[in-house]
């Protein structure tokens, strides 16, 4: 299987020291003795969106008490329909830097916390609900500073999430929390307390590439630096990675590798599209040697488990594959920090490809067994559905066999 990545906001490990989770639950306050409901300024950075602005906007109605909208340039009719939520629509002159405009658009903000969006992001109506009643529980003037929420990049064809990744999403507007970075901005953490809530933010970017415009940005930013390392590495090789220039992806995420600091997201992400290089590169053997990599930065994940697996299982070597794709459901509950996540490797994937590894050992009751949770996710895939016949039918078989050698009893 391949493990592409898209881009994320990271964190370093200290920042998250005081993260804690959080249950949306009914209507009973989060804290003992809550009495005021936050207010929220909902701040965003747009540019020619009069194709999503609408819908976002429409989406988190009844959730922002302020709407801050500030214009880095449009030509098309973003404005005028910025106007139809709010009268504070600015313009600011574009300078090449994604932090400086967020940060423009989070000091315009006078409510007591600040949610950010992209104008292609929407909010499902359960996940909205969710969100209002977060905002009755958290106490005003409490000491929560910020909350990370889901972030759902990609969807299946019924809106079931296929990768999801978590940001730091509402954050106190007086907790110092500053964008930093041109390209790919990042949202520095508070110092202090940080919750985590189960409601998702939905990613649905609409036709168009930015790819000119972010090659343009890094080429000023690395030559103004005069060496690409670090994060600016790292958003190098992910451009390079985009454009589907392999070779030089490759070549920049190694050396970020070789690099003795970084932020542990930015290094795992970088094992699995190295990884993805070098099978488009035809090299399977650096291929694992990548995924093998992402251990020296944290405990084993699931996706990377998955990835591991299925270059055994192409080579044929089922028992190897057994062992990975057995670990991957082992490890699909743990934390994977603020990352981008394939949703399958966590949940229905492993148990599909240990069913066909069973399957191909001749180990049909197991390979039964695994369909058959597999099909706990995706009840209705015909791929499994196609599977459980043709092994319900071997079992039946075998067992039958069995009982006629006296092996078993035979079934009342």
């Amino acid at each position: 299987m391949k493990i592409a990545l898209p881009q994320f906001v990271s964190h370093s490990e200290n920042e998250m020291n005081s993260v804690l989770n959080f249950e949306v639950c009914g209507n009973e306050s989060v804290k003992e003795g809550a009495q005021n409901v936050i207010t929220i300024s909902l701040c965003m950075i747009v540019k020619n969106e009069e194709r999503t602005l609408a819908r976002c906007l429409d989406s988190v109605a009844g959730i922002a008490d302020e709407i801050v909208i500030v214009d880095t340039g449009s030509s098309d009719r973003t404005m005028d329909i910025a106007a139809q939520y709010t009268d504070q629509v600015y313009t600011y002159e574009w300078k090449e830097d994604f932090a400086a405009a967020r940060n423009e658009s989070f000091a315009k903000a006078t409510q007591e916390y600040i949610l950010w969006l992209d104008a292609d992001d929407v909010l499902l109506p359960a996940e909205r609900a969710k969100l209002a009643v977060l905002k009755q529980q958290l106490p005003s003037e409490g000491e929560t500073e910020a909350v990370i929420l889901n972030y759902t990049l990609a969807e299946g064809p019924e809106g079931s999430p296929l990768v999801t990744d978590r940001r730091l999403r509402l954050v106190k507007r007086n907790a110092g929390c500053r964008w930093h970075g041109r390209l790919h901005e990042q949202l520095s953490f508070p110092r202090g307390e940080v919750l985590t809530a189960d409601i998702a933010v939905t990613h649905r970017r609409e036709a168009g590439h930015h790819s000119a415009r972010n090659v343009r940005i890094l080429r000023k930013w690395i030559a103004e630096e005069g060496v690409a390392q670090g994060r600016l590495l790292f958003y190098y090789a992910g451009e390079c990675y985009d454009r589907q220039h392999y070779a030089a992806a490759a070549r920049g995420y190694a050396k970020l590798l070789e690099q003795p600091s970084g932020y542990r997201e930015d290094c795992l992400i970088a094992c699995a599209r190295l990884a993805e290089c070098y099978e488009r590169l035809g090299e399977p053997g650096r291929k694992l040697g990548a995924l093998l990599q992402s251990f020296q930065y944290d405990l084993p994940h699931a996706d990377f488990c998955c990835a591991i697996a299925a270059c055994f299982h192409e080579r044929q070597e089922p028992v190897p594959a057994i062992y990975w794709y057995m670990q991957a459901v082992d490890v699909s509950s743990r934390d994977p920090g603020l990352r981008p996540v394939p949703v399958a490797c966590r949940t229905w994937l492993p148990h599909a490809r240990l069913s066909l590894c069973y399957a191909h050992l001749g180990n049909w009751e197991q390979a039964l067994m695994h369909n058959t949770k597999a099909r706990e996710y995706l009840p209705d895939d015909p791929g499994l559905l196609a599977n459980r016949q043709k092994l319900e039918v071997v079992v039946r078989k075998e067992m039958k066999e069995r009982e006629e050698r006296g092996e078993v009893s035979p079934r009342k």
